[in-house]
């Protein structure tokens, strides 16, 4: 009975040790580099929510033989196989109290390399600004500012560990937007080539959004749960808003995006189930339900005002139409929906099994009506949906769940890759008319094959490999023939400046 009484004792103490252990280890040998509260710095933060992609075998392997590219270097000659289990571990234990990012700490993180105005007006180089596209390189953490028409790259830049959400180029074409996961936002001036200013404004970041006046740049973060709006011009502060539900629910933000007509970001709650319109027009809207917030310097005077939409289920993923009336989302639940900005309220139920990708989803013209057309994450299928009436008009077998799809006004195409699954290496073409696949293309057989982008044209449609070896295939969008194949370190997406800031319909916005 005594020994039954006290193993417990013991097994909680061992616990305790082997906590304790791992949280000496880290101090000694992470803490340095990625922070001592774990929510990072020279390196990324080292969180469960920002290492969901990171398998814990892999974070073995990175421990123990450190990750190409990066400064991360191995640890597998100074500590045991038993003592780095133990730091995967702790680095996948969340924190046991939700962490402060306060705007005190954001100011802290705030780097302006060239102050606003001080930089020539004209570009170091010659070319059509309206053609650039950049090129992330998850590989080795990089971007390549590419020619969109001779496809000889400008130059190659470092970037923050695990760009992600997709840059988002401003008014103009000048300024380009980065962000990590690790919440940190970076501004690069096209013209000079260089990083004008950074801020981390948050500890793990969705998305950003650039207003249509270039003026505001808008983060979304999973943690904490706050949406931060940053001035374009040297990324200082405006304001952070708490994403809290009208019920009082702390919510991670799903994404946010930008709504021209409106002069509003649009963003959704992923723990309630709200999609906020949060206005940057002055002067601010008198009816909002943004509440006055007090600061050091006195009372907020309502800038970035939220009018708060209910919806019927929580959005994971969403897609403002082309005009930008209406919003269509899907929930990991289940269920997708469309809703009226106007009347802000659900004016149609999709029938879309699985999870479709709507942040990937484009339109076209066929016919009479606009079409809207989604890969699927769990789907081996492309659904196509009639916009007038909101039901689906043709649902396309692929080889396997797709994950982006894009197109051009002035190509008869629409292109989809196969992300997920043993055919990954492959890419169907439609043919945006029949709703028919007219070629299956296999430009890097065993190879991961993702994001297509198109020139300002459409005449050319450039495809990522995703991988260490990897390359950017281009191909003449009408014959579908390659053209030319630009060697890259694991490329994923291209982003071209007409095409964003001119509202391509081919392409996410």
């Amino acid at each position: 009975m005594k020994f039954l009484t006290i193993f417990p004792l013991l097994f909680c103490f061992t616990l305790a040790t082997a906590a304790d252990n791992a949280a000496t280890l880290y101090q000694q040998h992470c803490a340095s580099c990625h922070g001592k509260n774990r929510l990072g710095g020279q390196g990324p933060a080292l969180l469960p929510q920002n290492l969901h992609r990171l398998k814990k075998k892999q974070a073995l392997g990175v421990i123990s033989q450190g990750r190409p590219a990066t400064q991360m270097q191995g640890f597998g000659d100074k500590l045991n196989p038993q003592q780095i289990q133990a730091l995967v571990d702790y680095i996948y234990t969340p924190l046991p109290h939700m962490p402060v990012w306060d705007r005190a700490t954001i100011d802290a993180s705030h780097i302006i390399y060239h102050k606003d105005g001080s930089l020539p007006d004209q570009p170091k180089f010659k070319a059509d600004l309206d053609n650039l596209f950049v090129v992330v390189e998850l590989g080795d953490h990089h971007f390549t500012l590419l020619d969109g028409d001779n496809f000889q790259p400008i130059g190659r830049f470092p970037t923050r560990f695990a760009v992600h959400g997709g840059p988002k180029w401003a008014r103009g074409g000048r300024y380009v937007y980065f962000l990590s996961r690790d919440g940190w936002v970076s501004k690069f001036d096209v013209y000079n080539l260089t990083w004008v200013a950074e801020i981390r404004a948050g500890i793990n970041a969705r998305n950003l959004a650039v207003s249509d006046d270039g003026k505001v740049v808008m983060v979304a973060n999973y943690l904490p749960h706050t949406l931060v709006a940053l001035d374009a011009r040297d990324l200082s502060p405006l304001k952070i808003i708490p994403a809290v539900a009208g019920d009082g629910t702390s919510s991670r933000v799903s994404a946010v995006y930008t709504d021209d007509p409106r002069h509003s970001f649009i963003a959704a709650l992923k723990d309630a189930p709200e999609l906020w319109q949060i206005s940057y027009a002055s002067p601010p809207d008198p009816h909002s339900q943004d509440k006055p917030e007090k600061s050091g310097s006195g009372t907020n005077n309502l800038r970035f005002p939220i009018q708060r939409i209910p919806l019927d289920r929580i959005l994971d993923d969403f897609f403002l139409t082309q005009d930008y009336a209406r919003v269509v989302g899907s929930s990991r639940s289940g269920g997708t929906a469309v809703y009226d900005l106007d009347l802000k309220r659900k004016i149609a139920e999709l029938d879309l099994p699985g999870m479709p990708h709507l942040s990937s989803a484009i339109t076209w013209q066929r016919g009479d009506t606009r079409v809207l057309a989604t890969p699927n994450i769990r789907k081996p299928e492309v659904t196509v949906v009639d916009m007038k009436t909101w039901k689906v008009i043709k649902r396309i077998p692929t080889r396997g769940p797709g994950f982006f799809m894009r197109s051009h006004e002035n190509s008869p195409y629409a292109w989809t890759d196969v992300f997920f699954g043993p055919n990954r290496d492959l890419m169907h073409v439609i043919d945006k008319q029949s709703l028919e696949i007219v070629k299956t293309l296999k430009p890097a057989p065993g190879k991961t094959s993702a994001h297509v982008e198109f020139t300002r044209d459409g005449k050319y449609a450039l495809v990522s490999i995703w991988d260490m070896d990897g390359a950017i295939v281009v191909y003449d969008a009408t014959t579908l023939k390659e053209v030319k194949r630009i060697p890259m370190k694991k490329p994923s997406g291209k982003y071209n400046v007409h095409n964003k800031l001119g509202r391509s319909e081919g392409t996410s916005h």
